[in-house]
């Protein structure tokens, strides 16, 4: 009798922990409920879409190896539709509505600088899953945690290839009017100023703009060694396009990461993408367990390539899972605490939230250079993980 007295104590407080596996009346037993906010209509639907299927994909697997202590995930995924202010009405619906605990998603650095504010403010754990902008990790917000690295160290490989092997004597920057195009901007001019590049041109341009002709005419004048453009898949393909049909021939021209390694981007840019480099987050071929099956099972799934947004939001889910089974409870402060005390190594590279650069709860992770040459996006540098010879306009 009192050995059954004691099995009920521990029933009851399991379940009042959210841990029990099997409701008291036999039926399965409720999933927890995990909020995602990704583009899936609008300009950066094309991204939406890759990460979308990535989660359902890690939320699939983590489900079928038991889940959280017995008990499955559940996706409420929501559409920002590339919008600001519909991205912050996201969250307040999973939030306020389907009371989710947690949060991840989040594509373009407006959207999800506006969601971090939201879920810092209702006191909600947000793993950022891609927006970049320095500043989403530099508000000191105890509740939002980023496994992507910030958009200061994307252009550390295009850099180092400048520096070691291009030697370029001045630089031309074109990007998006948007936080992740001038926080972008800002920081890559930072760098040439600082290893003697001459910035020759460093202009913005408005999201949608239909014709680039001008901008680059004037681009061109100051003939740089190097062009460097902060743009989502259409614009970035039309710019390329662009260039190629003026006769623009600078020694580099890169992107920074975003459209450029879509395989739309090649469809859109057509042959002018040959050559074209670009910083990306991810490859198939980094060193991380997991990573080749990740991108293997994906294509064999869906019947398409997928890239470094997928790659971060199928990382994220597993890193969102992690937390959740070490949780005291399924509260948001214990889930924000086990967050905070992550150690993980997952497809996408090790996970661990720490303060750095005036930065706080920010993963730290290597960035690559890839190139397009003949019609497959290849690894150039590091030369260590190269799976191709970069080529240029020497």
């Amino acid at each position: 009798m009192k050995k059954r007295i004691v099995w009920l104590i521990a029933a009851v407080i399991l379940a009042a922990a959210g841990l029990g596996a099997v409701s008291a009346d036999g039926q399965e037993p409720n999933p927890i409920k995990v909020g995602v906010v990704l583009p899936l209509t609008g300009a950066q639907r094309n991204f939406g879409e890759i990460q979308k299927n990535s989660f359902l994909m890690g939320s699939e697997e983590i489900n079928a190896a038991g889940g959280i202590h017995g008990r499955p995930i559940e996706l409420v995924i929501e559409d920002d539709q590339s919008k600001i202010e519909t991205g912050r009405s996201a969250v307040e619906k999973l939030i306020l509505r389907d009371k989710v605990s947690v949060l991840t998603g989040g594509y373009s650095s407006d959207v999800t600088f506006a969601m971090a504010a939201v879920a810092q403010h209702r006191k909600v754990p947000l793993l950022v899953t891609t927006g970049s902008a320095d500043e989403i990790t530099e508000l000191g917000a105890a509740y939002v945690f980023r496994l992507n690295p910030p958009v200061s160290e994307y252009d550390r490989p295009l850099t180092e290839f400048l520096r070691q092997v291009v030697m370029p004597r001045s630089v031309a920057i074109i990007y998006e009017k948007s936080l992740f195009g001038r926080s972008g901007s800002r920081e890559f001019a930072g760098h040439a100023f600082d290893l003697g590049w001459k910035v020759a041109v460093n202009e913005g341009f408005d999201p949608g703009t239909p014709d680039f002709k001008a901008l680059l005419g004037r681009v061109q004048a100051t003939n740089p060694d190097v062009v460097y453009i902060i743009a989502y898949v259409q614009e970035a393909a039309l710019l390329v396009r662009q260039s190629k049909a003026l006769g623009f021939k600078p020694k580099v021209l890169a992107g920074a990461a975003a459209g450029f390694t879509l395989p739309e981007f090649r469809r859109l840019a057509g042959d002018a993408a040959e050559n074209v480099f670009s910083i990306t987050l991810w490859t198939p071929q980094v060193p991380y367990p997991g990573a080749r099956e990740y991108y293997d099972n994906y294509r064999q799934r869906f019947g398409a390539e997928t890239e470094y947004h997928g790659a971060e939001a199928y990382a994220s889910i597993h890193v969102v899972a992690d937390a959740l089974r070490r949780a005291k409870a399924l509260t948001p402060q214990d889930i924000r605490e086990a967050l905070s005390k992550t150690s993980l190594l997952t497809a996408f590279g090790p996970v661990k939230f720490t303060a750095y650069a005036g930065k706080t709860q920010q993963n730290a992770l290597p960035t690559y250079l890839v190139q397009w040459q003949k019609g497959a996006l290849e690894t150039v540098w590091p030369l260590i993980l190269a799976t191709r010879k970069y080529i240029y306009n020497e």
